[in-house]
């Protein structure tokens, strides 16, 4: 089975496979790490990580290049402003971010290419642009990409520019330029700022460039997917293409997918509306990283969503559903044998599921048929008809979901961990939710021991006793599930 996804450049679904038969390439633009990274930036890679688990689920090997954007205009600021060199600046923050991906049990690219460590590959770049006549160096020394070089600028966001006046504007630099549709290569050192000593001049790279320079250097000329989110098609992803193909004249990447926008509450997510959230802050407020996942994965990556936290709920119920029924599966005694019926609806869910996401990605399309086969084997259960090769056929396409989805498996103690210790750190312990607090401090030998309380008070008919320990649980948020096959509990 093979894998159609959007293509922003040709505007149409096409097949995504690796050029050189073997190996997907594809570079996914990554974070600018001068502050915590925000749930919109963490849908976008979300969306690229169900991107590269579908591959592999197909049986596609891909090369991931993610960069890391450790020099530009907020950082040098900030990091001026604090008194300290960028490097010090961005450390905590990249470390930050490294973590919060694996909170999010975000799959970590093959190669993560810092932008510093990149300089005199920028720079070799930007000399090659000069001798092809689409760059130039202005009178402050800084470079620019002449646009009039690429006729074809444009071709991905189907802007037409044609049109457009010196003296519009189009990108945000600070330096003069020949056209103001031209673009930054490369900033003049300014007193005081961070700086490198180049052929080219003393300075810094622009943004645009550090993409181009890096996406060729791991995976050459041209390579089948650059992803990102729908922000940075234009001007960013465009400039990548005309800096790109003006030295190589080779296609950049042959297919873009781009991820919409995310909404929260249905308004644009920003400090001022105060509906502005970082994982850390949701996950100080008590929600786990799994239900953080899967409400940002859930609607398809081309459709806007809309965040809100009746969603969060719904998806922490939903994973409530899909780790109950695993755990009841692995749990229970089974005859042996199939049943033909159950059989067959194991069938038709894996290729519901598979058929779902090859067809552009669609993760709402691709849950659905996960949740009609638990109905149907839940009650199966519960008529005594689910024999063990029915579960065995169940378990193996819950593994299959959980390759993309990866929400099954209980990983949420650890990011809750790390959010507490970073609110103790960062001085943010008022951020933390009363009942989070609660949780934590109720560790599972306590909560081991009153289960067994329980069990032996249910023995000796002591009802009462029985009914206040599940309560007590309940308050901590902790779950206690009676079954033919005994007692089980799990945190909420």
């Amino acid at each position: 089975m093979s894998l159609r996804l959007f293509n922003t450049l040709s505007g149409q679904l096409d097949e995504l496979t690796p050029s050189d038969g073997k190996t997907l390439r594809m570079y996914a633009c990554g974070p600018t790490v001068y502050d915590y990274g925000h749930i919109g930036n963490f849908r976008t890679f979300l969306q690229v990580d169900v991107l590269r688990r579908t591959l592999h689920l197909l049986g596609i090997p891909v090369r991931h290049v993610m960069n890391i954007t450790d020099v530009d205009d907020k950082i040098i600021r900030n990091a001026t402003a604090a008194g300290i060199p960028i490097a010090q600046y961005t450390a905590p923050y990249e470390q930050a971010f490294l973590e919060d991906l694996d909170s999010l049990r975000i799959e970590r690219p093959e190669q993560l290419a810092r932008a510093t460590e990149h300089i005199d590959r920028m720079v070799g770049l930007i000399q090659r642009l000069a001798t092809a006549g689409a760059a130039y160096q202005a009178e402050d020394g800084s470079w620019y990409f002449r646009l009039s070089s690429f006729p074809e600028y444009g071709k991905l966001s189907k802007k037409d520019l044609s049109g457009m006046e010196d003296g519009a504007r189009v990108d945000l630099d600070e330096y003069e330029k020949d056209s103001a549709r031209d673009f930054a290569l490369w900033k003049a050192a300014k007193p005081g700022e961070t700086s490198w000593d180049t052929p080219i001049g003393r300075g810094r790279p622009g943004w645009h460039i550090e993409c181009s320079a890096m996406a060729m250097e791991y995976l050459g000329d041209s390579f089948d997917l650059h992803a990102g989110g729908e922000d940075l098609m234009f001007p960013h992803h465009e400039n990548e293409i005309a800096q790109s193909e003006s030295v190589t004249h080779k296609p950049f990447a042959r297919h873009w997918m781009h991820v919409r926008f995310l909404l929260v509450d249905g308004r644009k997510m920003s400090k001022s509306e105060g509906n502005f959230y970082t994982l850390r802050d949701l996950l100080l407020k008590g929600y786990k990283a799994s239900a953080i996942r899967l409400a940002l994965i859930s609607v398809p990556y081309r459709h806007q969503l809309n965040f809100t936290f009746d969603g969060l709920t719904e998806a922490t119920n939903a994973i409530d559903r899909l780790r109950t029924f695993h755990q009841r599966l692995i749990t229970g005694s089974f005859a042996p044998g199939e049943n033909p019926a159950l059989q067959e609806a194991a069938k038709k869910a894996q290729a519901d599921y598979l058929a779902a996401l090859s067809n552009d990605l669609n993760t709402a399309e691709a849950r659905a048929p996960i949740f009609d086969l638990i109905r149907a084997a839940n009650t199966a259960i519960d008529q005594s008809q689910l024999l063990a090769g029915d579960r065995d056929a169940i378990l193996a396409v819950l593994a299959r979901f959980d390759a993309v989805f990866d929400v099954i498996e209980d990983h949420d103690a650890e990011p809750t961990r790390r959010a507490l210790e970073w609110a103790e750190q960062a001085g943010r312990q008022a951020d933390v939710a009363p009942e989070l607090l609660a949780r934590q401090s109720f560790t599972d030998e306590a909560v081991d021991a009153l289960v067994a309380e329980r069990t032996l008070a249910k023995k000796q008919r002591n009802f009462s006793r029985a009914d206040q320990i599940r309560n007590e649980l309940a308050e901590k948020g902790i779950v206690i599930e009676d079954s033919k096959d005994g007692v089980h509990w799990k945190r909420k």
